[in-house]
């Protein structure tokens, strides 16, 4: 199932909403975590402001495609989503790009492997959080 909308707010780098018809739905992409931009103990991790402006770039008041996986939301009700504007999958090009870490949360693997092979070669060319000091 895919739902459309048009992203009317960009949270931080994993986090997006996005008005659905007249409904606005919070949109965690599923499979990839970045870092804390306003973690309650951490603060603000390395990285966080970077990939928060990455993702602007990606979404944001763009028209998106909400492609679901097994589980819909997670416990905070948030809708569980790969997140597709045009033909670029967002949680894919974030990792890709080295901004967002893998991460996955069974049952939603569907890009499991395309994720982590994205992963492995930004770490080998040292791109974004990979970067060698």
């Amino acid at each position: 199932a895919a739902l459309e909308g048009t992203v009317v707010r960009v949270v931080d780098g994993d986090t997006i909403h996005v008005k659905i018809g007249d409904r606005v739905e919070k949109v965690r992409y599923i499979g990839v975590n970045t870092p804390e931009l306003h973690h309650p103990k951490r603060g603000e991790e390395p990285g966080g402001r970077e990939a928060l402006e990455l993702n602007r770039q990606l979404t944001a008041g763009k028209r998106a495609r909400l492609e679901l996986d097994v589980q819909q939301r997670d416990r905070y009700r948030r809708l569980l989503a790969y997140v597709w504007v045009g033909d670029v999958m967002v949680n894919a090009d974030l990792v890709r790009r080295g901004y967002a870490q893998v991460m996955t949360v069974p049952p939603n693997v569907r890009y499991q492997e395309l994720f982590l092979k994205l992963q492995r070669d930004a770490r080998q060319a040292g791109r974004g959080l990979w970067r060698r000091p």
